[in-house]
């Protein structure tokens, strides 16, 4: 695989296994068609301390970031994005009161950037708890698409996750360039890109 310096669209998509999660992240030239797999991104299914780490070839020898947990079985966890050195790129965390009636999320990089993402639509986000809430559907995929947008103090957008209609999770995720030339770093757009999928339920 060859890992992006700068990315302005790509998919993500899940692979079940037993143990884990897996995830990949595909290249997207915009239109919607994938193109070779980016990274490969993985997260063991029960841990005290949520680790997801990705890596740049699909036999998982190369790690390249990650983003880890700061305190164990926190719903209000702050998850620090580190670089292959363990070196801080950003930050993020849910927002436990607000998404108790609509998805939110913050977070934050080192260059003063912060922002925060929600449910696209409102009235999606109180279906989907509607549906979660009845015991009979607990085990199925959930039948609604929900979409993220973050966005900065100023209203620019940075990032934004738009779920597909398919059996398994699957994502078309857009980081924008903004006017002066600023984007989000690309590690992470696909941390938190992740996050969205890996963490919703915590």
């Amino acid at each position: 695989m060859t890992l992006p310096t700068t990315t302005e669209h790509f998919h993500l998509r899940q692979k079940v296994t037993l143990m884990v999660n897996r995830y990949e992240v595909v290249a997207s030239d915009g239109s919607g068609a994938e193109g070779p797999v980016l990274a490969v991104a993985q997260q063991k299914r029960v841990a005290l301390k949520e680790e997801v780490t990705f890596y740049s070839d699909e036999a998982r020898t190369q790690p390249v970031f990650s983003f880890k947990a700061r305190k164990r079985l926190d719903l209000g966890a702050t998850y620090d994005v580190l670089d292959d050195q363990g070196v801080p790129i950003g930050w993020f965390r849910k927002d436990f009161g607000s998404s108790l009636l609509r998805s939110t999320w913050h977070l934050g990089t080192p260059d003063g950037l912060e922002a925060t993402g929600t449910e696209r639509s409102s009235n999606v986000a109180l279906a989907r708890r509607a549906w979660e809430m009845l015991p009979i559907v607990s085990d199925l995929p959930s039948p609604f698409v929900f979409h993220f947008d973050f966005t900065a103090a100023d209203g620019t957008l940075v990032l934004s996750s738009e779920r597909r209609r398919s059996l398994r999770d699957r994502y078309d995720v857009h980081v924008p360039v903004a006017s002066n030339g600023w984007q989000l770093d690309w590690r992470m757009a696909m941390a938190m890109a992740v996050a969205l999928d890996a963490l919703q339920g915590r």
